[in-house]
């Protein structure tokens, strides 16, 4: 899953990075716009996953009753969903860095 999220945040950065440095031609606006859909959508959709699997994570170790795999287990969870929303946030970031800089 993970793997996946990074090849597909790759390459909507390739993509729009490209998207920037080229002329405004309109097959080059439709994919702007299209890709600058798709981010807004991802940044939409993982922030409450993010809290869902943070708030998972909490009850994991709260609930584990002393079993320490259910307490390792809420703790990674915790921890990679923790880094992967600021990769996300990260990418929003330098997406907009680079679009501030095309234009400007």
């Amino acid at each position: 899953m993970k793997k996946t999220l990074i090849l597909i945040l790759l390459f909507l950065f390739l993509l729009t990075s490209v998207s920037y440095c080229a002329s405004d031609p309109k097959l080059i606006k439709t994919i702007n716009s299209g890709l600058t859909k798709i981010k807004d959508w991802i940044i939409k959709l993982s922030t409450p996953a993010a809290a869902v699997a943070i708030g998972t994570g909490i009850l994991m170790k709260k609930f584990s009753f002393g079993d320490e795999d259910r307490i390792v287990a809420g703790k990674r969870l915790i921890k990679s969903t923790i880094f992967s929303y600021a990769f996300i946030l990260c990418v929003d970031l330098v997406l907009s860095t680079i679009q501030t800089l095309a234009k400007g």
